[in-house]
């Protein structure tokens, strides 16, 4: 569904993403892990439209998009959350996820200046997939009220619905369950299986790395804007590169102690 190939973004002298080739298959979950600084949502942006990259180039279902602008590459079927959330936070949560819908929509201003019976009916659709799409991510009743009033955990919720009420082929999740507890996190992730069930395909980044290798069909692995691994959950986590990724390189002198001890 996604291949990208040799993907590289610089700012000034920094290279934040380097050569980067990723494919992301129809139906999967993918995880995309890392320390901080990795080049994660960098990597994100630039498959999103955000930033054009310097090099490489990245196709979604078989057409370049590695040029587009970011609203062509939504109305294509790509769409995501970012890792701070970007709500309307004094609008209603219906108001937020209708936002999700405005790529699909066709009238025009004039026509809902003027009242026309086709911007009408266009609306009516527009509210029922908003609300349908709220009670799937477990919302229902809470249409009405400010997406700022809700606890973290909703507003992610809330920020889910408004890309999924264009019904993506391709979800893009910037860690999801960022400052969730064990309860928001496991709510969470049964939602995004359930989407995952519905037939949207997902890549999600994410720290939580109990949480990828119980989820995730393939982790792909990114340190210093390099990827360096590429596979099933539990045996990329296992690599020797991967934990020293987190842990850093063991010190010898801390192991010769700890097998004296």
């Amino acid at each position: 569904m996604l291949k990208a190939d040799g993907v590289t973004k610089r700012f000034g002298g920094l290279t934040a993403v380097n050569g980067v080739g990723l494919e992301v298959r129809k139906g999967e979950i993918l995880g995309l892990i890392g320390p901080n600084g990795a080049g994660k949502t960098t990597f994100f942006n630039i498959l999103t439209g955000i930033y054009k990259p310097d090099g490489g180039t990245i196709s979604f279902d078989g057409r370049p998009i590695h040029a587009l602008p970011s609203f062509r590459i939504a109305r294509a079927g790509m769409m995501r959350t970012f890792q701070n959330i970007r709500l309307l936070k004094e609008e209603s949560v219906l108001d937020n996820v209708k936002v999700g819908l405005f790529g699909k929509t066709g009238s025009g201003l004039w026509a809902a200046i003027l009242g026309l019976r086709s911007a009408k009916r266009e609306e009516e659709e527009v509210t029922a997939r908003s609300l349908a799409t709220i009670e799937r991510v477990g919302l229902k009743g809470r249409e009405r009220e400010a997406a700022g009033s809700l606890s973290y955990g909703d507003q992610r919720r809330v920020e889910i619905a408004r890309a999924l009420a264009s019904d993506p082929k391709l979800l893009l999740l910037d860690e999801p369950t960022a400052g969730m507890n064990a309860a928001e996190v496991q709510e969470m992730t049964d939602l995004i299986r359930a989407i995952r069930g519905k037939g949207t395909t997902i890549v999600l980044i994410e720290h939580n790395v109990a949480m990828v290798t119980g989820l995730c069909d393939r982790v792909a692995v990114l340190v210093h804007g390099e990827k360096i691994a590429d596979g099933e959950p539990e045996s990329v986590i296992a690599k020797p590169e991967v934990v020293e990724a987190y842990l850093g390189k063991p010190d010898e002198e801390v192991i010769a102690v700890a097998a004296h001890s």
